[in-house]
C-alpha cells in the first residue's frame, strides 16, 4: 500500500484518489438515490456523482484517473456537496486540486528550540512537543508520568494503534484511533511521498488491520484540541482538555483539568507524585 492508501493514490492521482475514496463512503440514499438491487461498488458510482455535480460522466471519470487535475471553483463546490463533505475536508479536496503545488524539498530534521524546552520544563500540565508526523520531541516530567508513550522518539500513532496498554488508557480507544488517523492525513495533506510518511505508512499499514480501513477512507480531521477521558493506572479516571498550539512548524500539546474538579486534584497528585528531572529532548 502506498502512503496515499488507494489503487489510484500515485503521488500525480491524489485528486481522483481522494474523490474515489469518498464517493465509497456516501450511500445512494443519502445522496436522494433509490439503492435499487444489487450494486457491485459501495456508495456511490461514477455516472451517479457526475449527474448529482452537473458535470458529464466523462469529465468526471478524467478527474478520478488523473488526466483532469484542475477543476473550477465551481466544481469543487458540486462535489463537495454530493460528497457530503464538512469544511475540513473542503479544504483538504481545494488543496489537492491547485493548480501550482510547491516543489518538494528534502526536510530538515524536526528540532526543538532551547526556548520550548525551558517552558516545558516550566508548566505544571502534561506537556510536550510533536512533529508533523505526530513523532513525540520533547516531553516535561508530568507528560512521561501521565503517559510512558509520550517519551522522545516514540510515534504517537504508532503507540495508539500497537501498544495494547492505550486500549485500556482511552476511555474511547477507537474515537481516538480515528481522529489520529484523519489528523495525521491532515498534517501530511499532499506530501505523502516524504519518506518519514512513507515509513510510517508501511509500517502501520503491514501491522494494523484498524489502520489500513481508517487510511484507506481518507477521513480528513482538523489539528485541534478537544477533550479525552483516560484511565490512569495509578490516580484513576481523567477527564481532561487537550490543547494544540502550534510553534514554529512544530505543535505544543497540553492536557490539563478544570480547576477544583476531581480530575485536577488527581493530576496535582499524579504530579506530587512525579520526581523531577529535565525534560527529554532529541539529540
Amino acid at each position: 500500500m502506498t502512503a496515499g492508501g488507494g489503487p489510484d493514490d500515485a503521488p500525480s492521482n491524489l485528486l481522483g484518489a481522494y474523490l474515489q475514496a469518498r464517493r465509497g463512503l456516501v450511500t445512494p440514499e443519502q445522496a436522494g438515490i433509490p439503492g435499487g438491487g444489487l450494486r457491485r461498488v459501495p456508495g456511490l458510482r461514477r455516472e451517479e456523482v457526475a449527474m448529482l455535480a452537473g458535470v458529464s460522466t466523462d469529465y468526471y471519470l478524467r478527474l478520478e484517473r488523473g488526466r483532469d487535475t484542475h477543476p473550477s471553483p465551481q466544481v469543487l463546490d458540486a462535489l463537495a456537496r454530493v460528497l457530503r463533505l464538512d469544511d475540513v475536508e473542503q479544504a483538504h479536496l481545494r488543496h489537492l486540486a491547485e493548480p501550482v503545488r510547491r516543489s518538494r524539498l528534502r526536510r530538515s530534521a524536526e528540532r526543538v528550540p532551547a526556548r520550548l524546552h525551558a517552558l516545558l520544563a516550566a508548566l505544571d500540565v502534561p506537556a510536550f512537543i510533536e512533529g508533523r508526523a505526530f513523532d513525540v520531541l520533547a516531553a516535561n516530567d508530568l507528560a512521561t508520568a501521565f503517559s510512558p508513550r509520550l517519551r522522545v522518539g516514540a510515534n504517537r500513532l504508532r503507540s495508539l494503534l500497537l501498544e495494547p496498554e492505550e486500549r485500556a488508557f482511552h476511555r474511547d480507544w477507537d474515537r481516538a484511533v480515528a481522529q489520529f488517523v484523519g489528523a495525521f492525513r491532515h498534517s501530511v495533506a499532499d506530501d505523502v511521498q516524504d519518506q518519514r510518511v512513507v515509513e510510517l505508512v508501511g509500517e502501520l499499514s503491514l501491522a494494523s488491520g484498524r489502520f489500513r480501513q481508517l487510511w484507506a477512507r481518507q477521513d480528513v480531521r482538523a489539528l485541534e484540541g478537544g477533550s479525552v477521558t483516560v484511565d490512569h493506572p495509578v490516580v484513576g479516571e481523567l477527564h481532561l482538555h487537550r490543547d494544540k498550539l502550534p510553534v514554529e512548524g512544530l505543535v505544543l500539546v497540553l492536557y490539563y483539568a478544570d480547576p477544583g474538579s476531581e480530575s485536577a486534584e488527581r493530576l496535582g497528585l499524579l504530579a506530587a507524585l512525579t520526581q523531577e528531572a529535565p525534560p527529554q529532548s532529541l539529540v
